[in-house]
Protein backbone atom coordinates (compact mmCIF):
# COMPACT_ATOMS: atom_id res chain seq x y z
CA UNK A 1 0.00 0.00 0.00
CA UNK A 2 1.39 3.37 -1.02
CA UNK A 3 1.64 6.19 1.53
CA UNK A 4 1.91 9.24 -0.72
CA UNK A 5 2.80 11.71 2.05
CA UNK A 6 5.61 9.48 3.29
CA UNK A 7 6.96 8.96 -0.22
CA UNK A 8 6.98 12.71 -0.96
CA UNK A 9 8.63 13.40 2.38
CA UNK A 10 11.38 10.88 1.69
CA UNK A 11 11.97 12.28 -1.79
CA UNK A 12 12.42 15.79 -0.36
CA UNK A 13 14.74 14.44 2.32
CA UNK A 14 16.89 12.52 -0.15
CA UNK A 15 17.16 15.54 -2.45
CA UNK A 16 18.31 17.60 0.54
CA UNK A 17 21.05 15.07 1.28
CA UNK A 18 22.20 15.25 -2.32
CA UNK A 19 22.29 19.03 -2.02
CA UNK A 20 24.52 18.78 1.05
CA UNK A 21 26.89 16.52 -0.84
CA UNK A 22 27.14 18.93 -3.74
CA UNK A 23 27.71 21.84 -1.33
CA UNK A 24 30.47 19.91 0.44
CA UNK A 25 32.20 19.22 -2.86
CA UNK A 26 33.20 22.89 -3.01
CA UNK A 27 35.47 22.34 0.01
CA UNK A 28 37.42 19.53 -1.64
CA UNK A 29 40.76 20.60 -3.06
CA UNK A 30 43.21 17.91 -1.93
CA UNK A 31 43.03 14.23 -0.94
CA UNK A 32 43.17 15.05 2.78
CA UNK A 33 39.95 17.06 2.43
CA UNK A 34 38.22 14.14 0.74
CA UNK A 35 39.56 11.37 3.01
CA UNK A 36 39.79 12.97 6.49
CA UNK A 37 37.95 16.31 6.08
CA UNK A 38 41.19 18.25 6.39
CA UNK A 39 41.72 16.87 9.94
CA UNK A 40 39.68 19.63 11.53
CA UNK A 41 36.45 18.10 12.83
CA UNK A 42 35.14 19.55 16.10
CA UNK A 43 33.94 17.36 18.98
CA UNK A 44 30.32 17.89 17.93
CA UNK A 45 30.88 16.96 14.28
CA UNK A 46 33.25 14.10 15.09
CA UNK A 47 30.81 12.59 17.60
CA UNK A 48 27.89 13.10 15.26
CA UNK A 49 29.65 11.46 12.33
CA UNK A 50 30.91 8.54 14.39
CA UNK A 51 27.56 7.87 16.05
CA UNK A 52 25.63 8.25 12.80
CA UNK A 53 27.99 5.86 11.03
CA UNK A 54 27.23 3.13 13.54
CA UNK A 55 23.50 3.89 13.87
CA UNK A 56 22.89 2.21 10.56
CA UNK A 57 20.88 -0.68 9.23
CA UNK A 58 22.61 -2.96 11.70
CA UNK A 59 20.95 -1.36 14.71
CA UNK A 60 17.79 0.28 13.33
CA UNK A 61 16.66 -2.59 11.15
CA UNK A 62 19.02 -5.54 11.63
CA UNK A 63 19.06 -5.43 15.44
CA UNK A 64 15.29 -4.91 15.64
CA UNK A 65 14.88 -7.98 13.44
CA UNK A 66 17.40 -10.00 15.50
CA UNK A 67 15.68 -8.99 18.77
CA UNK A 68 12.34 -9.98 17.24
CA UNK A 69 13.69 -13.48 16.61
CA UNK A 70 16.15 -14.05 19.46
CA UNK A 71 15.73 -11.42 22.17
CA UNK A 72 18.78 -9.81 23.78
CA UNK A 73 20.99 -12.79 22.93
CA UNK A 74 20.30 -12.09 19.28
CA UNK A 75 21.75 -8.56 19.48
CA UNK A 76 24.92 -9.05 21.53
CA UNK A 77 27.12 -8.13 18.56
CA UNK A 78 25.17 -4.98 17.80
CA UNK A 79 24.50 -2.81 19.83
CA UNK A 80 26.37 -4.26 22.84
CA UNK A 81 29.56 -5.38 21.08
CA UNK A 82 29.57 -2.20 19.00
CA UNK A 83 29.36 -0.01 22.11
CA UNK A 84 32.23 -2.01 23.63
CA UNK A 85 34.30 -1.31 20.51
CA UNK A 86 33.76 2.45 20.75
CA UNK A 87 34.75 2.50 24.42
CA UNK A 88 37.87 0.39 23.82
CA UNK A 89 38.82 2.56 20.86
CA UNK A 90 38.60 5.71 22.94
CA UNK A 91 40.59 4.18 25.78
CA UNK A 92 43.39 2.31 24.00
CA UNK A 93 43.66 3.21 20.32
CA UNK A 94 42.55 6.47 18.77
CA UNK A 95 44.71 8.86 20.79
CA UNK A 96 47.96 7.44 19.42
CA UNK A 97 46.59 7.01 15.90
CA UNK A 98 45.55 10.67 15.79
CA UNK A 99 48.90 11.70 17.27
CA UNK A 100 50.61 9.99 14.35
CA UNK A 101 48.61 12.15 11.90
CA UNK A 102 47.78 9.26 9.58
CA UNK A 103 45.24 9.10 6.75
CA UNK A 104 44.10 5.45 7.00
CA UNK A 105 44.46 2.32 9.14
CA UNK A 106 46.62 0.75 6.44
CA UNK A 107 48.95 3.77 6.73
CA UNK A 108 49.58 2.74 10.33
CA UNK A 109 50.76 -0.70 9.20
CA UNK A 110 53.04 0.87 6.61
CA UNK A 111 54.54 3.35 9.09
CA UNK A 112 54.86 1.02 12.08
CA UNK A 113 55.83 -2.17 10.24
CA UNK A 114 56.60 -2.07 6.51
CA UNK A 115 55.06 -1.53 3.07
CA UNK A 116 54.09 -5.19 2.72
CA UNK A 117 52.11 -5.08 5.98
CA UNK A 118 50.38 -1.94 4.73
CA UNK A 119 49.47 -3.74 1.50
CA UNK A 120 47.98 -6.71 3.35
CA UNK A 121 46.06 -4.41 5.68
CA UNK A 122 44.62 -2.62 2.65
CA UNK A 123 43.56 -5.89 1.04
CA UNK A 124 41.91 -7.10 4.27
CA UNK A 125 39.99 -3.85 4.73
CA UNK A 126 38.18 -3.75 1.41
CA UNK A 127 35.93 -6.87 1.57
CA UNK A 128 34.66 -6.03 5.07
CA UNK A 129 33.06 -2.81 3.88
CA UNK A 130 31.60 -4.20 0.68
CA UNK A 131 29.53 -6.61 2.80
CA UNK A 132 28.48 -3.81 5.15
CA UNK A 133 27.31 -1.54 2.33
CA UNK A 134 25.41 -4.45 0.81
CA UNK A 135 23.55 -5.00 4.07
CA UNK A 136 22.57 -1.32 4.24
CA UNK A 137 21.32 -1.36 0.66
CA UNK A 138 19.15 -4.36 1.46
CA UNK A 139 17.73 -2.51 4.48
CA UNK A 140 16.89 0.53 2.34
CA UNK A 141 15.07 -1.71 -0.09
CA UNK A 142 13.02 -3.11 2.79
CA UNK A 143 11.87 0.40 3.76
CA UNK A 144 10.72 1.28 0.27
CA UNK A 145 9.03 -2.10 -0.02
CA UNK A 146 7.03 -1.42 3.15
CA UNK A 147 5.77 2.05 2.30
CA UNK A 148 5.39 1.88 -1.47
CA UNK A 149 5.08 -1.80 -2.34
CA UNK A 150 8.10 -1.25 -4.59
CA UNK A 151 10.16 -4.27 -5.52
CA UNK A 152 13.13 -4.51 -3.08
CA UNK A 153 15.56 -4.78 -5.99
CA UNK A 154 14.48 -1.37 -7.26
CA UNK A 155 14.78 0.10 -3.76
CA UNK A 156 18.29 -1.28 -3.39
CA UNK A 157 19.32 0.31 -6.70
CA UNK A 158 17.85 3.68 -5.66
CA UNK A 159 19.79 3.55 -2.37
CA UNK A 160 23.01 2.78 -4.24
CA UNK A 161 22.55 5.71 -6.62
CA UNK A 162 21.86 8.28 -3.88
CA UNK A 163 24.78 7.29 -1.66
CA UNK A 164 27.20 7.11 -4.58
CA UNK A 165 26.34 10.57 -5.85
CA UNK A 166 26.94 12.53 -2.66
CA UNK A 167 29.88 10.43 -1.48
CA UNK A 168 31.71 10.84 -4.78
CA UNK A 169 30.93 14.56 -4.80
CA UNK A 170 31.93 15.58 -1.27
CA UNK A 171 33.93 12.78 0.34
CA UNK A 172 34.48 13.04 4.09
CA UNK A 173 33.12 16.58 4.27
CA UNK A 174 29.86 15.48 2.68
CA UNK A 175 29.77 12.39 4.88
CA UNK A 176 30.37 14.45 8.03
CA UNK A 177 27.77 17.10 7.27
CA UNK A 178 25.10 14.62 6.19
CA UNK A 179 25.95 12.35 9.14
CA UNK A 180 25.33 15.19 11.58
CA UNK A 181 21.96 16.05 10.05
CA UNK A 182 21.03 12.38 9.88
CA UNK A 183 21.98 11.76 13.51
CA UNK A 184 19.79 14.65 14.71
CA UNK A 185 16.85 13.31 12.71
CA UNK A 186 17.45 9.76 13.91
CA UNK A 187 17.75 10.59 17.60
CA UNK A 188 14.74 12.91 17.46
CA UNK A 189 12.71 10.32 15.60
CA UNK A 190 13.48 7.49 17.99
CA UNK A 191 13.12 9.54 21.19
CA UNK A 192 9.81 11.08 20.14
CA UNK A 193 8.20 8.21 18.32
CA UNK A 194 9.23 5.14 20.31
CA UNK A 195 7.13 6.18 23.34
CA UNK A 196 4.22 6.91 20.98
CA UNK A 197 4.50 3.47 19.44
CA UNK A 198 4.77 1.72 22.80
CA UNK A 199 1.83 3.66 24.19
CA UNK A 200 -0.34 2.79 21.19
CA UNK A 201 0.64 -0.85 21.61
CA UNK A 202 -0.65 -0.84 25.18
CA UNK A 203 2.36 0.53 27.05
CA UNK A 204 5.65 -1.12 27.88
CA UNK A 205 4.42 -2.70 31.14
CA UNK A 206 1.55 -4.36 29.27
CA UNK A 207 3.91 -5.64 26.58
CA UNK A 208 6.59 -6.70 29.06
CA UNK A 209 4.16 -9.03 30.81
CA UNK A 210 3.73 -10.89 27.52
CA UNK A 211 7.45 -11.26 26.74
CA UNK A 212 9.15 -14.37 28.19
CA UNK A 213 11.93 -13.61 30.67
CA UNK A 214 14.50 -15.58 28.68
CA UNK A 215 14.30 -13.01 25.87
CA UNK A 216 16.00 -10.54 28.23
CA UNK A 217 18.91 -12.85 29.16
CA UNK A 218 22.31 -11.32 28.41
CA UNK A 219 24.21 -14.61 28.55
CA UNK A 220 23.37 -18.20 27.50
CA UNK A 221 21.88 -20.54 30.11
CA UNK A 222 22.84 -23.70 28.22
CA UNK A 223 24.59 -24.78 25.03
CA UNK A 224 27.87 -25.98 26.56
CA UNK A 225 31.31 -24.87 25.40
CA UNK A 226 30.20 -24.34 21.81
CA UNK A 227 27.38 -22.05 22.91
CA UNK A 228 29.70 -19.97 25.08
CA UNK A 229 32.24 -19.70 22.27
CA UNK A 230 29.52 -18.45 19.94
CA UNK A 231 28.46 -15.98 22.63
CA UNK A 232 32.04 -14.72 23.00
CA UNK A 233 32.23 -14.36 19.24
CA UNK A 234 29.12 -12.17 19.24
CA UNK A 235 30.83 -9.77 21.66
CA UNK A 236 34.18 -9.78 19.93
CA UNK A 237 33.45 -9.84 16.20
CA UNK A 238 32.49 -6.16 16.35
CA UNK A 239 33.86 -5.35 19.82
CA UNK A 240 37.42 -6.19 18.75
CA UNK A 241 37.17 -6.68 14.99
CA UNK A 242 36.08 -3.16 14.19
CA UNK A 243 38.90 -1.61 16.23
CA UNK A 244 40.84 -1.99 12.99
CA UNK A 245 37.91 -0.64 10.99
CA UNK A 246 38.68 2.23 8.64
CA UNK A 247 35.28 3.84 9.28
CA UNK A 248 35.97 4.20 13.01
CA UNK A 249 39.61 5.21 12.69
CA UNK A 250 38.89 7.59 9.80
CA UNK A 251 36.78 9.78 12.08
CA UNK A 252 39.47 9.78 14.75
CA UNK A 253 42.05 10.79 12.15
CA UNK A 254 39.71 13.55 10.95
CA UNK A 255 39.36 14.96 14.48
CA UNK A 256 40.80 18.39 15.27
CA UNK A 257 43.15 16.84 17.85
CA UNK A 258 43.64 13.65 19.84
CA UNK A 259 41.39 14.76 22.71
CA UNK A 260 38.51 15.24 20.32
CA UNK A 261 39.31 11.80 18.89
CA UNK A 262 38.97 9.84 22.13
CA UNK A 263 36.15 11.94 23.62
CA UNK A 264 34.02 11.50 20.51
CA UNK A 265 34.44 7.72 20.76
CA UNK A 266 33.13 7.73 24.34
CA UNK A 267 30.19 10.00 23.50
CA UNK A 268 29.24 7.89 20.49
CA UNK A 269 29.40 4.76 22.66
CA UNK A 270 27.10 6.39 25.21
CA UNK A 271 24.59 7.24 22.48
CA UNK A 272 24.76 3.66 21.29
CA UNK A 273 23.89 2.28 24.74
CA UNK A 274 20.93 4.64 25.16
CA UNK A 275 19.21 5.61 21.93
CA UNK A 276 20.63 2.52 20.23
CA UNK A 277 18.65 0.22 22.51
CA UNK A 278 15.29 1.65 21.44
CA UNK A 279 15.08 -0.39 18.20
CA UNK A 280 15.92 -3.50 20.25
CA UNK A 281 12.95 -2.90 22.55
CA UNK A 282 10.74 -2.25 19.53
CA UNK A 283 11.86 -5.57 18.10
CA UNK A 284 10.92 -7.32 21.34
CA UNK A 285 7.55 -5.57 21.37
CA UNK A 286 7.01 -6.44 17.72
CA UNK A 287 7.32 -10.15 18.50
CA UNK A 288 4.23 -9.77 20.71
CA UNK A 289 2.21 -7.44 18.48
CA UNK A 290 3.14 -8.92 15.10
CA UNK A 291 3.98 -12.60 15.66
CA UNK A 292 4.94 -14.77 12.73
CA UNK A 293 6.27 -12.11 10.36
CA UNK A 294 7.45 -13.75 7.18
CA UNK A 295 10.35 -11.28 6.98
CA UNK A 296 11.50 -10.05 10.43
CA UNK A 297 13.66 -7.37 8.75
CA UNK A 298 10.39 -5.49 8.23
CA UNK A 299 9.35 -5.37 11.90
CA UNK A 300 10.27 -1.70 12.47
CA UNK A 301 8.45 -0.58 9.34
CA UNK A 302 5.41 -2.74 10.03
CA UNK A 303 5.05 -1.31 13.53
CA UNK A 304 5.30 2.24 12.21
CA UNK A 305 2.79 1.60 9.45
CA UNK A 306 0.37 -0.01 11.90
CA UNK A 307 0.42 2.60 14.68
CA UNK A 308 1.67 5.98 13.43
CA UNK A 309 -0.26 8.70 11.59
CA UNK A 310 1.24 9.81 8.28
CA UNK A 311 2.97 12.93 9.60
CA UNK A 312 4.70 10.93 12.32
CA UNK A 313 5.37 8.18 9.81
CA UNK A 314 7.33 10.62 7.63
CA UNK A 315 9.58 11.46 10.60
CA UNK A 316 10.01 7.82 11.57
CA UNK A 317 10.87 6.65 8.06
CA UNK A 318 13.15 9.65 7.66
CA UNK A 319 14.96 8.53 10.81
CA UNK A 320 15.42 5.02 9.44
CA UNK A 321 16.64 6.32 6.08
CA UNK A 322 19.01 8.67 7.93
CA UNK A 323 20.52 5.74 9.78
CA UNK A 324 21.06 3.76 6.61
CA UNK A 325 22.54 6.55 4.51
CA UNK A 326 24.85 7.74 7.29
CA UNK A 327 26.38 4.29 7.51
CA UNK A 328 26.42 3.53 3.80
CA UNK A 329 28.36 6.65 2.82
CA UNK A 330 30.97 5.99 5.51
CA UNK A 331 31.25 2.33 4.58
CA UNK A 332 31.88 3.26 0.95
CA UNK A 333 34.40 5.98 1.71
CA UNK A 334 36.45 3.80 4.08
CA UNK A 335 37.77 1.19 1.59
CA UNK A 336 37.88 3.74 -1.22
CA UNK A 337 40.25 5.84 0.90
CA UNK A 338 42.50 2.82 1.39
CA UNK A 339 42.57 2.19 -2.36
CA UNK A 340 43.18 5.82 -3.31
CA UNK A 341 45.79 6.48 -0.64
CA UNK A 342 47.55 3.27 0.39
CA UNK A 343 47.29 0.95 -2.60
CA UNK A 344 48.10 3.73 -5.05
CA UNK A 345 51.19 4.71 -3.07
CA UNK A 346 52.31 1.11 -2.75
CA UNK A 347 52.47 0.68 -6.51
CA UNK A 348 53.30 4.32 -7.34
CA UNK A 349 55.02 5.90 -4.31
CA UNK A 350 55.42 9.32 -5.93
CA UNK A 351 51.84 9.71 -7.13
CA UNK A 352 50.60 13.31 -6.90
CA UNK A 353 47.87 14.27 -4.48
CA UNK A 354 45.38 14.90 -7.27
CA UNK A 355 45.82 11.30 -8.43
CA UNK A 356 44.83 10.04 -4.97
CA UNK A 357 41.71 12.18 -5.06
CA UNK A 358 40.74 10.89 -8.50
CA UNK A 359 41.40 7.22 -7.69
CA UNK A 360 39.48 7.45 -4.41
CA UNK A 361 36.42 8.80 -6.21
CA UNK A 362 36.63 6.07 -8.86
CA UNK A 363 36.98 3.47 -6.09
CA UNK A 364 33.77 4.72 -4.44
CA UNK A 365 31.92 4.00 -7.68
CA UNK A 366 33.45 0.55 -8.21
CA UNK A 367 32.95 -0.54 -4.60
CA UNK A 368 29.37 0.68 -4.72
CA UNK A 369 28.76 -1.47 -7.76
CA UNK A 370 30.28 -4.51 -6.03
CA UNK A 371 28.14 -3.92 -2.92
CA UNK A 372 25.05 -3.59 -5.09
CA UNK A 373 25.76 -6.95 -6.72
CA UNK A 374 26.19 -8.57 -3.30
CA UNK A 375 23.02 -6.93 -1.95
CA UNK A 376 21.01 -8.36 -4.83
CA UNK A 377 22.43 -11.82 -4.09
CA UNK A 378 22.04 -12.07 -0.30
CA UNK A 379 19.11 -10.67 1.64
CA UNK A 380 19.83 -10.89 5.39
CA UNK A 381 20.68 -7.43 6.75
CA UNK A 382 22.08 -8.47 10.14
CA UNK A 383 24.20 -11.35 8.81
CA UNK A 384 25.69 -9.25 6.01
CA UNK A 385 26.73 -6.52 8.43
CA UNK A 386 28.03 -8.64 11.32
CA UNK A 387 29.91 -11.12 9.14
CA UNK A 388 31.70 -8.21 7.47
CA UNK A 389 33.92 -7.76 10.53
CA UNK A 390 35.19 -11.36 10.65
CA UNK A 391 38.11 -10.63 8.33
CA UNK A 392 39.28 -7.66 10.44
CA UNK A 393 39.07 -9.63 13.69
CA UNK A 394 41.03 -12.58 12.28
CA UNK A 395 43.74 -10.58 10.53
CA UNK A 396 44.27 -6.98 11.68
CA UNK A 397 43.18 -6.75 15.31
CA UNK A 398 46.29 -8.43 16.75
CA UNK A 399 49.01 -6.54 14.80
CA UNK A 400 47.21 -3.20 15.26
CA UNK A 401 47.05 -3.65 19.03
CA UNK A 402 50.62 -4.92 19.27
CA UNK A 403 51.83 -2.09 17.03
CA UNK A 404 50.57 0.48 19.52
CA UNK A 405 51.33 -1.30 22.79
CA UNK A 406 54.30 -3.68 22.26
CA UNK A 407 57.55 -2.08 21.13
CA UNK A 408 59.11 -5.37 19.99
CA UNK A 409 56.42 -6.14 17.42
CA UNK A 410 58.15 -5.91 14.02
CA UNK A 411 57.24 -6.12 10.36
CA UNK A 412 57.91 -9.83 10.06
CA UNK A 413 55.71 -10.52 13.07
CA UNK A 414 52.90 -8.38 11.65
CA UNK A 415 53.01 -10.18 8.30
CA UNK A 416 53.00 -13.54 10.08
CA UNK A 417 50.03 -12.51 12.25
CA UNK A 418 47.95 -11.36 9.26
CA UNK A 419 48.72 -14.46 7.19
CA UNK A 420 48.31 -16.90 10.07
CA UNK A 421 45.09 -15.31 11.28
CA UNK A 422 43.57 -15.47 7.81
CA UNK A 423 44.69 -19.06 7.24
CA UNK A 424 43.46 -20.22 10.66
CA UNK A 425 40.10 -18.53 10.07
CA UNK A 426 39.61 -20.26 6.72
CA UNK A 427 40.77 -23.68 7.97
CA UNK A 428 38.55 -23.52 11.07
CA UNK A 429 35.52 -22.60 8.96
CA UNK A 430 35.87 -26.01 7.30
CA UNK A 431 37.45 -28.14 10.03
CA UNK A 432 35.35 -26.93 12.98
CA UNK A 433 32.14 -25.36 11.62
CA UNK A 434 30.57 -25.33 15.09
CA UNK A 435 33.32 -22.99 16.36
CA UNK A 436 33.43 -19.21 15.85
CA UNK A 437 36.30 -19.40 13.36
CA UNK A 438 37.09 -15.68 13.30
CA UNK A 439 37.47 -15.47 17.08
CA UNK A 440 39.35 -18.78 17.30
CA UNK A 441 41.86 -17.46 14.76
CA UNK A 442 42.95 -14.64 17.10
CA UNK A 443 45.19 -16.82 19.37
CA UNK A 444 46.93 -18.23 16.29
CA UNK A 445 47.59 -14.72 14.99
CA UNK A 446 48.89 -13.64 18.40
CA UNK A 447 51.23 -16.63 18.69
CA UNK A 448 52.58 -15.95 15.20
CA UNK A 449 53.19 -12.28 15.92
CA UNK A 450 54.98 -12.87 19.22
CA UNK A 451 57.00 -15.84 18.00
CA UNK A 452 58.17 -14.32 14.73
CA UNK A 453 58.85 -10.88 16.25
CA UNK A 454 61.09 -12.42 18.94
CA UNK A 455 62.83 -14.73 16.47
CA UNK A 456 63.61 -11.99 13.95
CA UNK A 457 64.00 -9.01 16.26
CA UNK A 458 67.78 -8.93 16.01
CA UNK A 459 67.91 -9.00 12.21
CA UNK A 460 64.79 -6.88 11.61
CA UNK A 461 64.43 -4.41 14.49
CA UNK A 462 60.99 -3.06 15.30
CA UNK A 463 60.24 0.46 14.09
CA UNK A 464 58.96 3.12 16.50
CA UNK A 465 55.65 4.91 16.19
CA UNK A 466 56.22 7.88 13.89
CA UNK A 467 54.17 10.80 12.63
CA UNK A 468 53.53 11.67 9.01
CA UNK A 469 56.81 13.63 8.84
CA UNK A 470 58.78 10.58 10.04
CA UNK A 471 59.41 11.87 13.55
CA UNK A 472 59.10 9.50 16.50
CA UNK A 473 55.99 10.33 18.54
CA UNK A 474 56.03 10.39 22.35
CA UNK A 475 54.45 7.40 24.07
CA UNK A 476 53.24 9.22 27.14
CA UNK A 477 49.52 9.72 27.56
CA UNK A 478 48.46 6.88 25.29
CA UNK A 479 45.28 6.13 27.24
CA UNK A 480 42.14 8.10 26.51
CA UNK A 481 41.87 10.08 29.72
Amino acid sequence: MTHATVVYGLVIYLLAMLGVGIYASRRISVAADFIVAGKRLSLLLCTGSLAATWFGGGICIGAASAAYEGGFLGVIADPFGAALCLILAGLFYVRMLRRMGLMTVASFFTSRFNREAGLLASICTIPAYVGWVAGLMVAFGRILQSITGLDPTTGICIAAAIVLIYTIAGGMWAVTLTDFVQLVILVAGLLILTPILLDDMGGWSHLRAQIPDERFFLYPRDGGATGWLAYARDWMVVGLGNLAGQDLIQRSLAARNEKVAFKSAYLAGLLYLTVGLLPVFLGLAGAVILPGLENPDLVMMELALKYLPEVALVLFMGALVSALLSSADSALLAPASVIGWDLLRFFRPNSPDIASLKITRIAVLLLGAAALALALHKASVYDLIIDSWSVLLATLFVPLTAGIWWRRANGSGALAAIATGFAAWQVLLVAAPAWPADLAAVPFALAALVGVSLATGASRPALPLRDEAGNEVPLTGRLGF
